[in-house]
């Protein structure tokens, strides 16, 4: 193999901008200092436009799972009725989450790769007889590559109960258009590693006024992630109840003024074109795409399923010979599928980078000469928006 540079194409964690490095290395500063609570309130105020909140956003040190379990803990008491939609891996992580705390969960189960449409939730309300606590969705499923229609399902759930609407964001907020009042969202959750171009660490949490209320009158016992800490020690000293990771809020500002140069809008418009440019880069190498609607395909993140099993081997393949790292599938589609990434730091460049080394694993792999294929067929994609 000739020598090649690392490259990382997963759903997270994503490559970190070399500018947000730079933030994170500057000297530490004392957690409870006037400086990094200016530091905090940036972010905090900051992220509101990709979180699409009026309210400062919540932020806590842990994982994507701990944004997700905050989201649950906060306001789900034991026996309270809640309808999980799951459309993959990680809705069904909701949805342990949730029994976990003892909660009755409905699964509203929908078959991998497909999105749930509106009326498939509003049928599935009508039936739970029960008064139903909360409704939680998933907007992009990472495992899968769908983009549920979250909007709409916020419209349903609003419309048919009065359940609080609590959506897993984690793997697109940063990437995607959301508005939380137009969605009717109550809570919203997401984590730093994805299209928020940071390393893992940050918990990112949007609560209206509404689930606010709601947090304020959970009874579920929880301590270090117990949201009313934040929200108090925000409110009144602009700092957090417990120890921060410093350096992490440093680069989540760097980051804050990276997406603020670029314009959100545009941000929003150059996943797009990334999550087009891949998909009709694949499809020109015959390579059939898990999600099949364009309509339902995520601007984040891509999955492949090739027809013969091949899925393991071509991303052996990327590794071995170009040093690039993309992610294999879960639980019943382990290796079935392949997932590319696009998300944060990443560009159409990138895309053709990527593309490159897929003609050359069908080549390889399937003895097919498709050298310039897909490059061309998401050049012709791209040029569209240039």
């Amino acid at each position: 193999m000739l020598f090649c540079k690392d490259s990382l194409f997963t759903p997270g964690p994503t490559p970190i901008p070399e500018r947000v490095q730079k933030a994170m290395s500057q000297p530490m500063v004392a957690h409870r200092s006037k400086v990094f609570s200016k530091n905090l309130e940036e972010v905090a105020t900051r992220l509101q436009p990709v979180f699409g909140t009026k309210e400062p956003v919540i932020i806590v040190a842990g994982s994507g799972t701990s944004a997700l379990e905050s989201a649950v803990c906060n306001v789900i008491n034991e026996g309270d009725h809640v309808v999980v939609v799951v459309t993959g891996v990680f809705g069904e992580r909701f949805a342990s989450i949730c029994e976990a705390y003892g909660a009755e969960v409905h699964r509203l189960n929908i078959t991998w790769g497909k999105t749930c449409q509106p009326e498939e939730l509003e049928d599935y309300l009508k039936t739970v007889n029960q008064p139903i606590k909360a409704v939680f969705a998933t907007y992009c499923e990472t495992s899968t590559a769908v983009l549920n229609p979250i909007k709409e399902l916020g419209e349903v759930t609003k419309r048919i109960s009065d359940a609080l609407f609590i959506v897993d964001g984690v793997s697109c907020i940063g990437g995607v258009p959301v508005n939380m009042e137009e969605y009717q969202i109550d809570i919203l959750v997401s984590g730093s590693q994805k299209a928020l171009m940071l390393p893992p660490g940050l918990a990112f949490i949007a609560v209206n006024q509404r689930g606010k209320e709601a947090i304020k009158n959970g009874t579920s016992k929880r301590f270090y992630l117990d949201l009313n800490r934040y929200i108090q020690s925000y409110d009144e000293q602009t700092t957090t109840p417990f120890t921060p990771p410093v350096s992490l809020i440093y680069g989540a500002n760097e980051v804050c003024q990276m997406i603020e140069e670029e314009g959100f809008e545009q941000v929003i418009k150059r996943h797009a074109v990334m999550r087009d440019m891949t998909r009709a880069g694949v499809q020109a190498l015959e390579l059939p795409l898990f999600v099949e609607k364009d309509a339902d395909a995520s601007p984040t993140v891509t999955s492949i399923r090739p027809e013969d099993g091949q899925a393991n081997a071509i991303k052996n393949y990327l590794q071995e010979h170009f040093s690039m790292t993309i992610a294999s599938g879960q639980k019943q589609l382990k290796g079935e599928i392949f997932r590319i990434g696009h998300m944060g730091y990443c560009t159409p460049f990138d895309v053709i980078q990527y593309l490159t080394a897929l003609e050359f694993a069908v080549y390889a792999l399937y003895e097919k000469d498709v050298f310039g294929l897909a490059v061309k067929t998401a050049q012709e994609v791209w040029k569209k928006h240039v």
